[in-house]
This record gives C-alpha cells, sequence and structure tokens, in this order.
C-alpha cells in the first residue's frame, strides 16, 4: 500500500533555506521507460524479493522528498536528485525517534548524496543509509528502479 504525498502532512523545515525551482524529472528517466509510452513512471523499491509501487515519479521534485508507507506498515522516504536519480531510505531519525527524513534538504559530500534530518541535522547517506556523522547508526536503505 502507499499513501499518496497529499495525504501526508509536509512542512517546510523551518529555517531552512530557500529551495531553487524544481527542474523537470522527465528528461532523467531511462530510455527504456521513456519508449514503454506509459505516461506515469512509478518509483517501486525491492522488499524482501518483490518489487513494491512507492509513488509516481511525477509526484517528486528534485531536492524534496515525500514519505510513503511501507507494506510491512514501516515509512520510507523518498527522493529524486537533479540528475533524475531516485533513493529510498527508512523515514525515522534514529535520534529524535521521529519521522521526518522525508523533509531534510539534500545535499552530497564526496559525491555521495545525503539528507540532513531536520531536527538534529544528522546527515544520512541516500544510497546505504550511513549516518555520516556517526558510524555506528543507519537508517534501512532500499533498491530503487524507476517503471
Amino acid at each position: 500500500m502507499t499513501v499518496a504525498p497529499e495525504q501526508l502532512p509536509h512542512a517546510p523545515a523551518s529555517g531552512s533555506a530557500p529551495v531553487p525551482a524544481p527542474q523537470p524529472v522527465r528528461e532523467s528517466v531511462p530510455e527504456s521507460v521513456r519508449e514503454s509510452g506509459h505516461e506515469s513512471v512509478r518509483v517501486e523499491a525491492l522488499l524482501g524479493r518483490r518489487w513494491h509501487a512507492l509513488c509516481e515519479l511525477g509526484d517528486l521534485k528534485p531536492g524534496r522528498g515525500v514519505a510513503v508507507l511501507l507494506p510491512d506498515g514501516q515509512q520510507a522516504a523518498v527522493f529524486v536528485d537533479r540528475a533524475g536519480r531516485a533513493y529510498a531510505i527508512g523515514n525515522q531519525d534514529p535520534f529524535s525517534g521521529a519521522f521526518v527524513l522525508a523533509r531534510g534538504p539534500l545535499g552530497s559530500a564526496g559525491g555521495r548524496p545525503y539528507v540532513t534530518s531536520p531536527p538534529a541535522g544528522r546527515r544520512f547517506d541516500l544510497t546505504d543509509g550511513r549516518c555520516l556523522d556517526d558510524a555506528a547508526v543507519s537508517v534501512p536503505a532500499y533498491t530503487v528502479r524507476l517503471r
């Protein structure tokens, strides 16, 4: 089951810098997906041995996340970067316990994309879920694809 972004509470992080206008994502969709002729492109995550739809690619704005409900009741934070690459990690900040990672700003360090948790300012790698500020802490990271 997925939750549509408009069904989730979204609030920009207070004191955050203005976010530039989103760029179109369709140009970065893989060629095979573009050629399929489908109007909508889904972001899917591999959960166990099955792929599950998380949201529509059009629901995502580069540099911003959405929170989705996974089939097991957990939440994931789904992002797309300005190059059109999609990522999904657990939405719960392990330091505060708050489900807020989807609202954090994106950045990169050493070519690795990360999200900064709004309450604590700790950074989580979008590719593997590791906390860049505390090596002993991580959040789940999910393999994603566009379909």
